[in-house]
């Protein structure tokens, strides 16, 4: 039993396909098939059950996967531990961040830690708060940029910086007369939303419950992972949004074309976490990360 053969283990489990697996452990299919065979074959049970159209671990085979789980985690600890040893920036760093937070936070983040550390290689992703969890937990990113509150065992989350949400109105809107918007006029509006699976839209839900709670003929959602879209729109006259401060004035609009309202007190807003594995061997390479991004947040 090798590592190689948990990993293939591993990725048929969370494919559930031989293909997607294959695909994902960079091997032909006849390759990982017979290393599964003979994983069964050694352990004298099955580990997956065949299906037309996907592969389901078998419940007797669910804690040995996890198992393997453990183990490989282990060993990517052991080498990483090693090369900690050596040079904690010399490694690649692996980084993700929600949708509505990387499109402004990677341009001033990543120059700095180009700068603080020239030989790190840095590989980034955007991604839904629940993938980047699992990806986080399964050892395929070394740390993740979310919006707190984060739940999970065996992590640390360090708050990075704070900010508020604003109302985002088509030019001469007749709101552009108020000073402030109260969060019970969207309800008046149409409002326009990311869709299902965003942190960002429940926190906007959270303003004024009654949005989600009856029938709304003015809520327009959004399918995608774009708060560009909103934006887009919103330039268009289609609507009202709202979106965190760092996403107000970006990406080749003129300010005239939008106007921007705060809420009435008290204020909404979010706070943006660094999350890690509290076993991850490379302090330094986090604490890059933690001095890369302004701690009063992001300038519109």
């Amino acid at each position: 039993m090798t590592l190689t053969e948990l990993r293939y283990l591993v990725a048929l489990a969370r494919e559930r396909h031989f293909g997607h697996a294959a695909q994902a452990c960079n091997v032909s299919q006849p390759t990982l098939s017979a290393a599964i065979k003979k994983l069964e074959e050694q352990l004298g049970m099955p580990l997956f059950e065949r299906r037309p159209r996907e592969v389901v671990v078998t419940p007797q085979a669910e804690p040995i996967v996890a198992q393997a789980q453990r183990v490989l985690e282990q060993a990517d600890l052991l080498s990483q531990m090693a090369m900690s040893q050596r040079d904690q920036l010399g490694s690649p760093l692996r980084v993700g961040a929600i949708f509505t937070v990387a499109p402004y936070l990677f341009p001033t983040m990543v120059p700095q830690v180009r700068k603080a550390a020239p030989d790190m290689p840095l590989f980034i992703e955007e991604n839904y708060t629940h993938v980047l969890r699992r990806k986080l937990e399964h050892g395929e990113l070394d740390a993740i940029i979310v919006a707190l509150p984060f739940s999970g065992g065996g992590l640390v989350r360090a708050r990075m910086y704070e900010e508020s949400f604003s109302v985002l109105l088509p030019k001469d809107h007749d709101w552009s007369d108020q000073e402030k918007i109260a969060p019970e006029q969207l309800l008046n509006e149409t409002l326009l939303l990311l869709g299902e699976g965003h942190c960002f839209r429940d926190q906007v839900l959270e303003l004024c419950p009654a949005i989600d709670s009856q029938t709304q003929k003015n809520l327009v959602q959004i399918e995608g992972g774009s708060l560009e879209t909103l934006r887009h729109m919103v330039a268009g006259g289609l609507g009202v949004t709202v979106l965190p401060n760092s996403a107000l004035y970006q990406h080749g609009y003129d300010k005239d074309t939008f106007t921007v309202r705060p809420f009435e007190e008290p204020v909404p807003s979010r706070t943006i976490a660094l999350v890690w594995r509290d076993s991850f061997p490379r302090p330094k390479a986090i604490e890059v990360l933690r001095q890369a991004v302004p701690k009063e947040g992001l300038s519109g």
